[in-house]
């Protein structure tokens, strides 16, 4: 993937700049063997910038805050509208799966795994 991303860095400098930005968390992904469905949930991360964008729509209505309290409450109203479209993680019933192999990866006798996804 290094050799991917240097050789197409002088072209597409801003895709390889987000190929980097995720590559850690892609292969970790790879690495516990996470089946294919759950893997597409886990290795992008639509579901979070969809709710901070609902989250800011929100906030952004304000124009005038009193206090930190007040920012607090209006963030989480804007992540409760947010929730109403949360949809079921694609996947979801291989997460049992994720659990074991990560499990598996904090035993003592793979710290070759731990190594490489720390």
């Amino acid at each position: 993937m290094d050799s991917l991303a240097h050789n197409l860095e002088h072209r597409y400098p801003k895709a390889v700049a987000s190929l980097r930005e995720g590559l850690e968390e892609t292969l970790t992904v790879h690495r516990l063997k996470v089946p294919d469905l759950l893997r597409q949930t886990l290795s992008n991360t639509n579901a979070m910038e969809s709710a901070n964008s609902v989250a800011a729509s929100v906030i952004k209505r304000v124009k005038h805050w009193n206090d930190g309290e007040q920012i607090l409450r209006y963030a989480v109203a804007g992540f409760l509208e947010a929730e109403k479209s949360f949809r079921r993680v694609k996947g979801y019933r291989q997460i049992p799966l994720l659990i074991s192999a990560i499990k598996k990866g904090l035993e003592p006798s793979s710290s070759t795994l731990i190594a490489k996804t720390a």
